[in-house]
């Protein structure tokens, strides 16, 4: 079947998708009729795309006389519950390819999708109301088993997702069997506006992105690098204590280095072009930085005795993601892993993914994650063209993660089939506070690249062995992770990484002196503390620290300046009164190293 022929049976029937019996999503599919027939309507002549239900409501696509925008969503919404209070059955019927060419003569989409269908294509219609559309179903037996339900944006959306196609406009909504449930998914999404680390990067000055510069290519601010700066100092801090050893790598290599590691013939899409020289050499911006690991690995021959060999760095890679993709800092085209190859014999592979899990719960716990799961995807033993041969090979990797993760009491699931081809691997989904899940790290054990680089130790016995890698990155993009880390924490970081932790707010001008003199007792102990001089009345300051997520705010008067105190105002609005200042200092030292 084509290419062409295979979307359009995908997207024909666009309630498809629901045939795995899921009563919500049958509901949504419902409801997007429900929305087409309100459309219809307002606007006779409307033109029908697709109306799929999706993993948190639905949205149907249309062509219509003029733009929809949400104010016309309280008509639309009220036309909605009209048709679901009338209570319409939804009638399915079974047709002919020419009845239905008939039906639909004046919708175009809709006879692409007919056009397209497998000659033996049954084709279904249904019936609601005035409303009638092509349609595999299912839906609800009618409209008055359809709950709560909101409509929620308006977009434009190329047909059939080729840019080359008329753009039509999609209207997204959502729905739920309780009004609690929906009132809980519009204030998670409401939340998740809120705390969007986009809007949160700007309103706090963390980072930007320039078009001079070019889409995903993120220029970090002062505030953002205060922040990126403290957490490569405590992950390269934590890694030392563990034996890592930090190299510095070059951003480029020779092409050639990248065919030998198969990333050239695995990954060209996602690399950017190579450069040629005069001398005709090509040479890549790295997408990863396991082969110059690897080549530091091959720097001199190993013994049994220097494994494990544990190569840390905060290296730059470069994807070519393309533009419609880019997002923020989470989806971007230059960013930094907190990257580190572990090269070691298959007996130490058990003591060494321990470590590795060690090693994330410390940096979990210091950027205060604490709801996360690991989730171990093993090959699938039946095929065996997928992976890289060796059973015994594999059979002790997988029992070596796996004992380690029992060892340590961790939550897991195993994910058979879903392993890479040449190792199985460990993803870290940490949950934040709406329940969205992110994969904040991939531990990968490899036995493909020392075969390809034919990596070797002298063993014991004076033979030489392959050694196993693992490559790990506890927080792996730098820029991936700070947005979720600004996400979860809404901006208000921990006190050890806030860009500013303590503001000294003088109450007038003449408070200043002292409020210099509060500031210099924080910043002995190198806590990031500024004083607040502007010419701007005292609430005025407190609230802008507020919104600048500031954790201490010191107010400095004359009563205060009398007795060698401040006034102590903490973020979340608690006020802890007037305190000795060196009492101040230590409470914050101790809340920096709380996590930290």
């Amino acid at each position: 079947m084509s290419t062409k022929a295979k979307d359009a049976e995908q997207l024909a029937y666009h309630g498809a998708e629901m045939e795995s019996g899921s009563l919500l999503s049958t509901m949504r599919h419902s409801a997007a009729h429900v929305m087409a027939a309100a459309v219809l309507q307002m606007f006779p002549d409307a033109k029908f795309g697709i109306g799929p239900a999706i993993e948190n409501g639905f949205y149907y696509d249309f062509e219509l006389p003029r733009p929809i925008t949400p104010e016309d969503f309280p008509e639309i919404e009220e036309r909605m519950r009209q048709l679901i209070e009338e209570d319409h059955p939804f009638i399915r019927e079974e047709i002919s390819r020419q009845q239905a060419k008939e039906m639909f003569r004046d919708q175009p989409y809709k006879l692409e999708i007919i056009d397209d269908l497998p000659e033996d294509a049954v084709i279904s219609i249904y019936k609601m109301a005035h409303f009638t559309d092509l349609c595999r179903g299912p839906h609800v037996e009618s409209t008055g088993k359809i709950g709560p339900f909101k409509l929620l944006s308006v977009a434009s959306a190329y047909w059939r997702g080729d840019e080359k196609r008329p753009q039509l406009q999609r209207i997204y909504g959502t729905a739920f069997p309780t009004q609690e449930e929906l009132d809980d998914y519009l204030w998670r999404l409401e939340e998740a506006k809120r705390r969007d680390h986009r809007k949160i990067g700007r309103d706090l000055e963390l980072f930007m992105i320039s078009d001079e510069v070019g889409p995903g290519l993120v220029l970090w601010l002062p505030n953002g690098s205060i922040i990126r700066r403290e957490l490569e100092n405590f992950i390269v801090k934590a890694e030392a204590r563990e034996g890592y050893q930090h190299v510095y790598t070059p951003h480029i290599a020779k092409l050639g280095l990248y065919k030998t590691s198969g990333h050239w013939q695995h990954y060209r899409d996602a690399m950017f072009p190579p450069m040629v020289l005069e001398d005709g050499e090509e040479y890549e911006l790295r997408p990863m930085t396991c082969p110059h690991h690897i080549m530091i690995y091959k720097h001199s021959l190993r013994s049994y005795r220097d494994l494990p060999l544990r190569i840390a760095e905060l290296g730059t890679v470069y994807r070519y993601e393309k533009s419609g993709e880019l997002t923020g800092m989470s989806r971007v085209r230059g960013f930094t892993i907190n990257d580190a190859h572990i090269f070691c014999r298959p007996d130490q592979l058990k003591e060494e993914f321990i470590r590795v899990i060690q090693l994330m719960h410390e940096v979990y716990r210091a950027v205060g994650f604490h709801d996360y799961v690991y989730r171990l995807s093993l090959r699938d033993p039946s095929d065996k063209e997928k992976y890289v041969e060796g059973d015994e090979m594999w059979n002790n990797a997988e029992n070596a993660i796996r004992q380690a993760l029992d060892e340590l009491g961790a939550d897991y699931v195993e994910a058979e089939g879903e392993a890479a081809f040449y190792g199985p691997k460990l993803d870290v989904m940490v949950r934040d506070v709406l329940g969205r899940e992110f994969a904040a790290s991939t531990n990968q054990l490899d036995f493909y690249l020392p075969e390809r680089f034919d990596l070797e130790y002298i063993d014991a016995d004076g033979e030489r062995r392959r050694p196993v890698m693992i490559h790990r990155a506890p927080i792996g993009s730098m820029e991936r992770f700070f947005a979720f880390l600004t996400e979860q924490h809404a901006g208000a970081f921990p006190v050890w990484l806030s860009p500013v932790q303590v503001v000294v707010i003088p109450i007038a001008d003449r408070h200043i002196p002292y409020a210099e003199e509060v500031a210099s007792a924080f910043s002995r102990h190198n806590v990031r503390v500024n004083v607040d001089a502007r010419n701007e009345r005292m609430n005025a300051k407190i609230r802008d620290a507020q919104m600048q997520k500031i954790p201490y705010m010191l107010i400095v008067g004359d009563r205060e300046a009398q007795a060698g105190t401040v006034a102590v105002r903490k973020r979340s609005g608690e006020d802890l009164k007037g305190q000795p200042v060196q009492d101040v200092v230590q409470m914050v030292l101790d809340d920096i190293r709380e996590y930290k």
